[in-house]
């Protein structure tokens, strides 16, 4: 449920989110990648991300929160708790709250995947925050406001 511009979370609302279009509207800008809100409720938060190649999320944990990436096309390359892994259409990746993990578009083409949260937690207001930043410093900021730690630079090789 949305009040005016923020988003409440509550109760799993039913009905059809439209492809192309975000839960009550809500499609993010956010680093290149662009992110529409399938499902959002007090439960979980689902989202599905276009990745165009060069784009990624770097090492980060979410300590609250259990996620899942559901491949639809192309391939990631992912950070998972000390190894390199790949995942391609069909493949579903589980990160367990409190695993250090990335994923990268490293390949030619774009990738869209599937990403699920349990429990929402502050994720989708996260996203409202990070919508057209174009500031990496500040995404960082933010993401530690929203319960989502990002690793320091360099801790990772490769990453």
């Amino acid at each position: 449920m949305f009040d005016g511009d923020e988003i409440v979370l509550g109760p799993l609302p039913k009905g059809i989110v439209r492809a192309g279009e975000g839960q009550h509207g809500r499609v993010w800008n956010v680093l290149g990648h662009t992110y529409w809100a399938r499902a959002v409720s007090e439960s979980s938060f689902a989202f599905e991300t276009l990745d165009p190649p060069g784009t990624g999320v770097p090492p980060h944990v979410h300590p609250t929160q259990d996620e899942h990436i559901h491949v639809l096309d192309g391939v990631f390359t992912l950070y998972l708790d000390g190894q390199w892994e790949k995942a391609g259409p069909g493949d579903t990746v589980l990160m367990p709250r409190g695993l250090p993990h990335a994923y990268y578009n490293r390949s030619e083409a774009d990738t869209r995947a599937l990403f699920w949260v349990s429990p929402a937690g502050k994720l989708a207001h996260l996203f409202d925050q990070l919508h057209d930043l174009s500031d990496p410093a500040e995404v960082v900021r933010q993401s530690a406001l929203h319960d989502v730690e990002f690793l320091p630079p360099g801790s990772v090789p490769g990453a």
